[in-house]
């Protein structure tokens, strides 16, 4: 546990104790983040999702639930998450025939004093993750992948976008 206590760590207390960030002396500023991520999955599977067909129903529509309410629940997943008012949450789904995968984009807002970058994160997370349950029955072989912030506004760290210098 070397360096934990480093300015890096804001999550860590100077005895090396995990602990919830102080952010009451933070300005309240508008907050975006987006991420974003994919399920590879058999070509069959991606046509059963985009016929509507599938046992369980509109999975994608399921999905997008999912998402919007893990957003809400991030706090109590989380566990040194601060507990946001969102104000908002978007959730796009695109299929890709040619990689034969659904790629999933959250967009998460607040106006607050904390970001929203693990909302936006545990949405796609868990998008993508109901997708898979929807699924498996005829595809345990799905492939969850590149789960990431693809891009950040607001707060003292200023701006942030996906692979930028």
């Amino acid at each position: 546990m070397s360096n934990i206590n480093s300015p890096g760590f804001t999550h860590f207390d100077q005895s090396g104790q995990a602990h919830m960030v102080d952010v009451g002396g933070k300005e309240s500023t508008l907050r975006m983040a987006r991420a974003g991520g994919r399920i590879d999955m058999k070509p069959e599977t991606l046509a059963l999702i985009m016929s509507g067909d599938a046992k369980k129903g509109d999975v994608l529509g399921v999905a997008r639930i999912a998402a919007i309410q893990a957003a809400k629940q991030t706090s109590t997943l989380i566990p040194l998450c601060h507990p946001l008012a969102l104000t908002r949450i978007a959730v796009a789904f695109t299929p890709d025939r040619a990689s034969s995968s659904v790629l999933i984009e959250v967009t998460a807002e607040t106006k607050g004093q904390t970001g929203v970058e693990m909302e936006a994160l545990t949405a796609a997370s868990v998008g993508l993750l109901t997708i898979y349950d929807m699924c498996k029955a005829v595809d345990r072989a799905m492939c969850i992948t590149d789960v990431r912030l693809l891009e950040k506004t607001g707060g003292k760290s200023g701006y942030f976008i996906a692979g930028a210098p």
